[in-house]
């Protein structure tokens, strides 16, 4: 698990390059290694998991001279791997998963990333007769990778990539530019979706994605077939398989217990694997907050954690120190996302590291799989022949659509009416896919809940906050097999996670099985109120006189949107409200990021 980056067709200073290492060093703090050379340069700053003696990055063999490589990430399969490429002749310097790298791709070109399992992004830097860069993604974009392609110029083709925008903006070629629409992308669907990222020029490769670029020719971005796997039994299981692949780590594990389904079901199988082992009891981590506020859930992790008979961690957060956190975590995350749960996540991974823990087990991507969220409901129960997207796309935003017009200046829509709103683009995504599908709504909801949403709204949040502390978050339910099962699941089983609540029967507390689903976030309603010190960091953002600078925004209408949420508290308004203030802490951290060399946050 590492930070990595590179630049191919143009070179890169020394300076230049430590610059990028010290905005991502955090996620790598264990080892940093560079190579450059006229017109590339290759880098990645490591977290040890897999072989720490082991595993220096860049990855060379002596056997296949000219091929350099990074990794981020985990690769599940390396031993299988290992066995069948040393069958073919080559040999390795250690146990380290990435090391066989330059090895895969002697043997199967640009093809390689097709043989990995695990979650990874990899650069793979090809010096021989015709050089050229591969970038490949794992299948569900659990671990990012982004870049800047240069348009034109003496530049032009060449291309500089981070796992980190903070670190992509460090090279001096990057520029730091925000889309006009990002504000908008924020209200309608709560961060960036796709390949487009809230910045100009800077894009993310999309799941299971393979980039080839050599010089003089353009990036070409190839989809790979995602893997597929044979699911054997019921999901219980499937999951079962995973979590215990995933457990076995040499480095200390731990497990995040929200209290929920999703993370009790990976908590109980773990704690099993974790005993079966013989490593003592399984440790878990849940948060909260400092007082009393609503829809906690401490009692239920603590219940899931006393049946799975976990060492069991309860987290509590000071609200006083929401400021703060709020700043750091929009500068890991590099780019606006609206969910209160980003605040939560960051201090929760904290934690997990000053425990003394590096690798995490989490519940992510239950919900897209196996039809958890109440939109998704709601769109399958709608009548045939109704307009069941319309509101969907709706409810994937900040603010609905007569909020967002409401709050915006006439010259804000006028330009919004002119290039295309968010919500227009989702919208018309979906209803191209909905034709394909004819009358299978769970395929075009699964498609673009698992492809367009889970990787850019919460993959690319655990990554970058996981990392912001070196912890590997390791995510059971976004492997191939439990995909795959979800995938061939009836309709009604996918509806609601019916699946999941049978496999959690026996292993998890009835209260939680009963209890109705709330996700891990932030109480921000309860705290966007009258003497919280949340309210004055939100306020401070909402100032009329910094609204006004950007002219995107009514500043009388967010005032008085502030003044209904202080008389009236409400879930739907202290969104919108937190969302604009993201954004404008955004726009403010992003600026703060070209600065010189030697001064990289």
């Amino acid at each position: 698990m590492c930070r990595i980056f590179g630049s191919f067709a143009v070179g890169a200073t020394g300076p230049e390059l430590a610059a990028v290492s010290a905005r991502q060093r955090h996620g790598g703090p264990d080892q940093r290694g560079v190579l450059r050379g006229p017109g590339w340069s290759l880098g990645c700053d490591r977290l040890a998991v897999t072989d720490p003696v082991g595993g220096a990055q860049p990855y060379r063999l002596a056997a296949v001279p000219g091929v350099l490589a990074v990794l981020n990430g985990e690769l599940y399969n390396h031993a299988e791997l290992r066995r069948r490429l040393a069958a073919r002749g080559h040999r390795f310097p250690d146990a380290c998963d990435g090391s066989l790298l330059p090895a895969l791709y002697a043997e199967y070109g640009t093809a390689f990333a097709e043989h990995l399992d695990g979650m990874f992004a990899v650069a793979v830097l090809d010096l021989r007769s015709r050089p050229q860069l591969v970038l490949a993604v794992d299948d569900m974009g659990m671990k990012p990778l982004h870049y800047h392609l240069a348009a034109g110029g003496a530049e032009s083709g060449a291309i500089r990539f981070a796992s980190e925008i903070a670190g992509l903006l460090a090279f001096d070629g990057v520029p730091a530019v925000l889309r006009e629409d990002a504000l908008d992308t924020v209200l309608a669907t709560r961060t960036a979706l796709g390949t487009q990222t809230a910045l100009e020029g800077i894009r993310v490769l999309p799941p299971g994605a393979t980039a080839v670029l050599r010089r003089g020719e353009p990036l070409r971005v190839r989809q790979r077939t995602p893997r597929t796997a044979a699911p054997a039994g019921d999901a219980r299981d499937v999951l079962r398989h995973e979590v215990r692949r995933l457990a076995r780590t040499g480095s200390p594990l731990c497990a995040i217990t929200s209290g929920g389904l999703d993370s009790g079901l990976v908590t109980a199988l773990a704690a099993e694997e974790v005993r079966e082992a013989g490593g003592g009891p399984l440790h878990t981590f849940h948060l909260s907050y400092r007082g009393r506020w609503p829809a906690a859930e401490h009692e239920y992790a603590r219940a899931v954690a006393r049946r799975a008979r976990t060492a069991h961690h309860h987290i509590a957060v000071d609200p006083a120190e929401f400021g703060s956190l709020l700043t750091r975590t929009v500068r890991h995350l590099g780019q606006p996302n609206a969910d209160p749960i980003a605040l939560s996540t960051y201090a929760l991974f904290r934690a997990v590291r000053e425990a003394g823990f590096t690798v995490a087990l989490t519940g992510d991507g239950a919900d897209e799989l196996f039809g958890g969220y109440d939109r998704v409901r709601a769109a399958l129960a709608a009548p045939a022949g109704s307009d069941w997207i319309t509101p969907y796309v709706d409810a994937l935003g900040a603010a609905p659509r007569l909020l967002r017009d409401r709050l915006y200046t006439p010259a804000y829509r006028a330009y919004l009416a002119e290039r295309g709103s968010a919500a227009d683009r989702v919208t018309a995504e979906l209803r191209a896919h909905a034709k394909e599908d004819g009358a299978d709504r769970i395929t075009t909801l699964t498609r673009f809940e698992t492809r367009r949403r889970l990787p850019a709204y919460h993959l690319r949040r655990v990554d970058h906050l996981s990392m912001a502390w070196a912890v590997e978050a390791r995510m059971p339910f976004c492997q191939p097999s439990v995909a795959g099962y979800a995938r061939g699941l009836p309709t009604s089983a996918r509806d609601g996670k019916r699946a999941l609540y049978e496999a959690g029967r026996g292993l998890l507390p009835a209260a939680v099985l009963r209890r109705p689903k709330q996700p891990f976030t932030l109480p921000v309603a309860a705290m966007l109120t009258a003497g919280s010190p949340l309210l004055d960091t939100v306020g401070e953002l909402l100032s009329p006189a910094r609204l006004r600078r950007s002219g995107r925004l009514r500043a009388d209408r967010v005032q008085a949107l502030l003044a209904r949420q202080l008389a009236t508290p409400s879930d739907g308004d202290a969104l919108a409200l937190w969302a604009i203030a993201v954004h404008e802490l955004w726009t403010e951290v992003v600026q703060g990021m070209r600065v010189p060399a030697g001064c990289a946050a």
